[in-house]
């Protein structure tokens, strides 16, 4: 799983049949602090209605996003699980 900050939203006029009732979301990996960008950004499927802004957790898997949006997913291979309500570090 991969720590991030969900920094935008995806708009797209013609997109695969799996993205269809789905927002994708434009998110930065960050480190633990939950602050400090590490890496490029990329898109994911959002599956916890997380909103620009929110600390979410992200994994970064084909399997993984298939077990969670099903088998109509198969083209995906990024999904929001989770809004990250509390960071402590320490």
């Amino acid at each position: 799983m991969i720590l991030c900050r969900v920094i935008g939203n995806s708009v797209a006029t013609v997109k695969h049949a799996c993205f269809d009732g789905r927002s994708v979301l434009i998110v930065q990996p960050v480190k633990a602090d939950g602050t400090t960008p590490t890496g490029k950004s990329f898109l994911s499927v959002d599956s916890v209605q997380a909103g620009v802004g929110d600390l979410v957790l992200c994994a970064r898997e084909g399997n993984t996003a298939r077990q969670i949006l099903g088998k109509d997913s198969d083209p995906l291979h990024s999904v929001i699980l989770g809004v990250v309500d509390q960071l402590t570090l320490g």
